[in-house]
């Protein structure tokens, strides 16, 4: 009987490890194991999977997707194991990568870590902070929070976490100094910053309050960066104008930190913030625990939820 778990192990191993010798010793195989295993499986799959030079192994095209496969598997297989040594009700544990908006962790998750540590101490969280569109399976994480509309990958998931929408912005000292844009017009006289994620223009939306009709209205971008929170501390620091999501900014609008502009040209732009992970029949405990934790702590029209509110 073929033991393909067994041949994936290896050769996630060999590829983690950066050769044959660190897969040996870490499954407690010679090298000469490792690498008439890797040739075997190989040979069945009539492909070739790795690069070797004298120093590493680079996995090739085809070994990359076996390597994204292999990992799912085996960690499905674990989990399995997992799930049914623990019985139906299986307790919370492992790693849990969580990829998140910078903007959104620095509001909503980061405040929660220490709570949901307390009530799931076996769980150790990996979390990375990137505003980047992430490959699920390709970069191991398990769930990623990010603003999304319709999913193209009929294999992913989403629970909604929060809606909201955007807000343009400036600080009174710079509003003080550069006057008050009346329509959006006057924004050619200001200082307009934008971002330089791939695919965004340096353009906004705005509503015709004569036609009801939204219009993109682009701008010569003053300042150019890749995440809400150093836009917000720009605007904070009265460099210019932004555009940003009121779920980040709204502490500052109440307190009169950061002033709305344009409020009556400002488009139905909802922004819904997502948790999204593959679907599966049966989620890891981990994954659903704190999924199920910031639906219920996290208020759906934008703030934290008081700590005896709904727990899961």
């Amino acid at each position: 009987m073929d033991n393909r778990a067994g041949e994936m192990e290896v050769f996630v191993a060999a590829v983690e490890g950066g050769g044959f010798s660190a897969a040996g010793r870490r499954l407690g195989l010679s090298p000469s194991a490792v690498s008439k295993l890797v040739a075997r499986l190989e040979d069945r799959l009539g492909t070739r999977l790795l690069v070797r030079t004298t120093r590493t192994l680079q996995p090739t095209p085809e070994g990359a997707l076996y390597l994204a496969r292999a990992r799912t598997i085996l960690a499905e297989i674990n989990e399995t194991e997992r799930l049914i040594a623990s019985g139906t009700q299986a307790v919370p544990r492992g790693v849990l990568r969580v990829s998140a908006l910078m903007a959104f962790a620095e509001r909503f998750i980061l405040p929660l870590i220490g709570e949901f540590h307390s009530l799931y101490p076996h769980v150790l969280i990996d979390l990375s902070l990137s505003d980047d569109v992430v490959d699920l399976v390709g970069d191991r994480t398990d769930i990623a929070i990010r603003s999304s509309g319709a999913l193209r990958d009929s294999s992913l998931k989403t629970r909604k976490l929060l809606d909201s929408h955007r807000l343009l912005v400036a600080s009174p000292a710079y509003l003080a100094r550069h006057g008050t844009p009346q329509v959006p017009a006057d924004l050619a006289r200001h200082a307009c910053m934008g971002f330089n994620i791939p695919g965004m223009r340096a353009e906004w939306p705005f509503l015709d309050p004569a036609t009801g009709e939204t219009i993109r209205r682009p701008f010569e971008p003053a300042v150019l960066v890749n995440a809400g929170f150093i836009m917000r501390r720009l605007c904070l620091d009265g460099v210019g104008i932004g555009r940003i999501g009121a779920f980040h900014i709204q502490p500052d609008v109440d307190a009169g930190r950061l002033v709305p502009l344009l409020q009556a040209h400002r488009p139905a732009d909802r922004e819904t913030i997502h948790a999204v992970f593959a679907s599966h029949e049966h989620l890891a405990a981990r994954i659903r625990a704190f999924i199920d934790f910031l639906v219920a702590r996290i208020d759906p029209v934008g703030g934290v939820l008081p700590e005896d509110g709904p727990t899961p």
